[in-house]
């Protein structure tokens, strides 16, 4: 289990860990070494040992690692095994292209409903789960007892909709809408994601490359 002591940027490299160990377990691979794992990763092998020394450590000396039982371990702290209950808000192109393609039960995650504000959508289906109106979302909640929200709507009703599924029992955020939400509450976790942020990061190094 994560301690609290864990730096964000270790936590954030982890998914990076689980991704590529499964893409070895695939390859029939049964060990690793953090020299090899570097190779894979592009992190340095020191990195790599620290980063996992932060949970206890998993290799032995003179063996590395078993490939398995590390993406097992990982996975564990992750908590991609807890399947927690989520719920989409928005079903435009992004919320529909979300819950058709991002194959959220191999990452922690259970989709339980979509909902959106669109009379005209609703009843529609998306990946086997009908769209119902945002107007349904107190019952939902009440029935299901989703704890994640993942937010694809227009900004300016991110931290109206936000404040409401904090008090229907959400407790953390996976947020598209650009708009960088802060509940006042505590307890919260929130993602806030920013495809345009990350884009304009590339075009940066672009335009460097091509200036020197």
């Amino acid at each position: 289990m994560a301690s609290n002591s864990v730096s964000t940027s270790v936590i954030k490299r982890l998914p990076r860990y689980y991704r590529f160990l499964g893409e070895l377990m695939l390859a029939g691979t049964t060990r690793i070494s953090s020299r090899e794992l570097s190779e894979k990763t592009g992190l340095t092998a020191s990195q790599i040992r620290q980063d996992f020394n932060c949970f206890g450590g998993f290799g032995q000396q003179g063996y590395g690692y078993n490939v398995a039982e590390l993406h097992n371990e990982i996975g564990k702290i992750l908590g991609v095994d807890k399947r927690y209950g989520t719920i989409l808000i928005g079903a435009g192109n992004l919320g529909k292209a979300m819950a058709t393609h991002m194959n959220f039960e191999k990452r922690g995650i259970k989709l339980l409903g979509i909902f959106d504000s669109n009379r005209s959508i609703v009843g529609e289906k998306v990946a086997d789960i009908t769209i119902s109106h945002t107007d349904d979302l107190d019952k939902f909640c009440s029935e299901n007892q989703p704890i994640i929200a993942i937010l694809c709507i227009p900004k300016t009703s991110a931290q109206e909709i936000a404040d409401r599924l904090v008090k229907l029992g959400i407790k953390a955020f996976w947020n598209f809408s650009h708009y960088d939400l802060r509940p006042a509450y505590s307890g919260i976790i929130v993602e806030n994601v920013h495809l345009g942020d990350s884009l304009m990061t590339l075009a940066y190094g672009v335009n460097n490359n091509l200036n020197l």
